[in-house]
């Protein structure tokens, strides 16, 4: 019995749609994950383990008496790490898209490691300045999220993933503020805090913040070596080169589990000729048929896809199923996401970069000059060892925020939603800020802890929020290095703007008498942010992708060169095809 030629195509359509519900959808990828944050948590070590003495670190090098102008130098510092960021950043995101993710990344900890013992070394603030836009240069790949972002959007191909995913690197964020603060606080100066160890006259007192950043050296140099060995890329066309770093951290692997390791094996083959696989000794697996643990390929990913047809009497010609390129990278619905995350980006440093000054700056002892509920000026006066302890707990509760709260919420309001929730929240957050400092000595603690509790709650909402709306918004995964830098090179700008504009409104706010005026500032800011982020759209990202097979395409003239348009979703159905196509051809 013939069978039709439309029989045969809605059947070959119907098994693929049939092969595709019963295809279990890939697992979460934990262990590539973990070791993304064991590379990722050096940096928040090395960048927030500054905030505690930063202060008296440029109060160190004798610029000015004038103690209002400290604030300002203080965010100089800050901020030239992130401006030489947005220099690089984008260039950093662009060759990921070229030559691969795990380069950048691992170029990016070299950076940060270099950067942190300069600056240890720093007798100046010329010189501290220059180590900060030094490690954002180089750092380019790895701190300003960019390509990292990209990374995590790529190892996770299930949208139902992307709450817990997203929260893996705010998380180790938060342990690094826990530890970067402590050893910041702790380490610092240690002459005077353990003298008959680090004593007077020393390496120690000529460089008294040297200790901190070796430590943090340290810690970036652990993740460098951890990412070379187990990191494996995620680029949709570079991650079946060989990678002999990865190579070599099996090897090491199984040789300390006691197992028959790749060095033996190497060393037979090579007195044994007769070992020797016959497609020469190498380790990489052929095209399609590698498997990447912790990093499944993407099933909807956009661009040409080349397919061999099963067809036994042809003469061996690929036919290329192609998908509809996207016109446009950067689309209204991304311009609007990178402004808002550009803005969250901008006020969330100010707060951070200005709190621990605000913390640590000498109470005016004088209320003559008070008019309330506007003129007043006054501060903490804690010191590095309080500030250290503060900024610890701080970096605790974040996590704990992130990974129990943003979840759950997200969950019920989705990403979009949560998101203009919390850029409502932001301006009372930041007109009440100045007023803590007005509460009674024996409840400023408290009030400290509150305010805390109070930013770090949006901050862990707002960021992993506006990342899931960015990576669902891109049109293919070949782009996501290329947005992602974009919109890292724009935080960063914003990041370093952030604390130079709260740095001069600090000190000019001192001078007039009124404290708040920076917070005021900023609470406008928001107000502002609050209204763009009502322009975010959530539109048909690649995790929407069509899951069916396009009906055919009549063909004009000759049978034989009939096609089909189909989607690539996955070999099989160009092989269906392929095949219902030949036996139209026979009949």
């Amino acid at each position: 019995m013939v069978v039709g030629p439309a029989r045969t195509v809605a059947a070959a359509r119907h098994g693929v749609k049939k092969a595709s519900e019963k295809r279990s959808p890939p697992p979460y990828p934990k262990r590539q994950l973990l070791i993304l944050a064991l590379c990722r948590i050096c940096e928040p070590i090395a960048f927030m383990s500054i905030f505690p003495y930063v202060y008296h670190m440029v109060k160190d090098f004798n610029i000015t008496n004038d103690e209002s102008k400290i604030s300002m130098y203080a965010g100089w510092v800050t901020s030239s790490f992130t401006l030489a960021e947005f220099l690089a950043g984008f260039l950093w995101g662009r060759l990921s898209d070229k030559i691969g993710r795990k380069p950048v990344l691992l170029t990016g900890m070299g950076g940060t490691g270099l950067s942190v013992i300069l600056f240890g070394f720093a007798p100046s603030l010329p010189i501290a300045l220059l180590a900060r836009a030094l490690g954002g240069i180089l750092n380019g790949g790895s701190s300003n999220m960019g390509v990292l972002q990209t990374t995590v959007g790529e190892l996770v191909t299930v949208k139902e993933h992307q709450p817990r995913a997203y929260t893996v690197m705010p998380i180790v964020w938060c342990i690094g503020s826990i530890v970067g603060p402590m050893i910041g606080g702790t380490l610092a100066k240690p002459v005077d805090w353990i003298p008959t160890v680090f004593q007077p006259g020393s390496i120690w007192d000529r460089f008294p913040y040297l200790l901190p950043n070796l430590f943090s050296g340290m810690c970036v140099f652990f993740g460098l070596a951890v990412g070379f060995l187990f990191l494996e890329e995620t680029h949709a066309e570079k991650k079946y080169q060989r990678d002999r770093g990865v190579e070599l951290g099996r090897c090491l692997t199984s040789w300390l589990s006691g197992k028959d390791n790749c060095f033996r094996r190497r060393l037979r083959r090579g007195k044994n000729g007769e070992d020797q696989p016959l497609l020469g000794e190498t380790d990489e697996s052929l095209p399609g048929y590698r498997t990447t643990d912790g990093s499944p390929e993407l099933t909807s990913v956009e661009g040409p896809i080349m397919q061999e047809p099963l067809d036994l009497e042809s003469s061996g010609e690929m036919v290329e199923v192609q998908s509809e390129k996207p016109e446009r990278t950067f689309t209204k619905p991304i311009i609007f996401i990178i402004i808002n995350y550009g803005l969250l980006a901008f006020h969330t440093m100010t707060l951070d970069s200005l709190l621990p000054v605000f913390l640590s700056t000498e109470p005016t002892g004088s209320q003559d000059s008070w008019s309330l509920p506007f003129k007043f000026a006054d501060g903490f006066g804690y010191d590095t060892r309080t500030v250290g302890i503060i900024l610890s707990i701080q970096g605790l509760y974040s996590m704990i925020s992130t990974s129990f709260f943003f979840p759950r919420i997200t969950g019920r309001l989705g990403a979009l939603r949560l998101f203009q929730i919390i850029s409502m929240s932001y301006p009372l957050l930041y007109f009440a800020t100045p007023y803590f400092v007005l509460l009674p000595s024996s409840l400023r603690m408290a009030g400290v802890y509150i305010l805390i509790i109070w930013k770090c709650t949006l901050a862990t909402m707002a960021y992993p929020s506006n990342a899931i709306l960015l990576t669902n918004s891109a049109p293919s995964t070949l782009m996501l290095g290329t947005i992602n830098g974009v919109a890292a090179s724009i935080a960063s700008l914003c990041r370093a703007m952030g604390p130079i504009v709260s740095g001069y409104f600090y000190t000019i706010g001192l001078r007039a008498g009124y404290c708040g005026m920076v917070w005021w500032f900023t609470a406008f800011v928001t107000i502002g942010a609050s209204f763009l982020s009502f322009g975010i759209t959530e539109p048909r990202g690649r995790f929407d992708g069509k899951e069916e097979i396009e009906e055919p395409v009549p063909a004009t003239g000759d049978s034989a060169t009939t096609r089909y348009a189909v989607e690539p979703v996955a070999a099989e159905s160009t092989i269906a095809i392929n095949l219902a196509t030949k036996t139209t051809q026979r009949d």
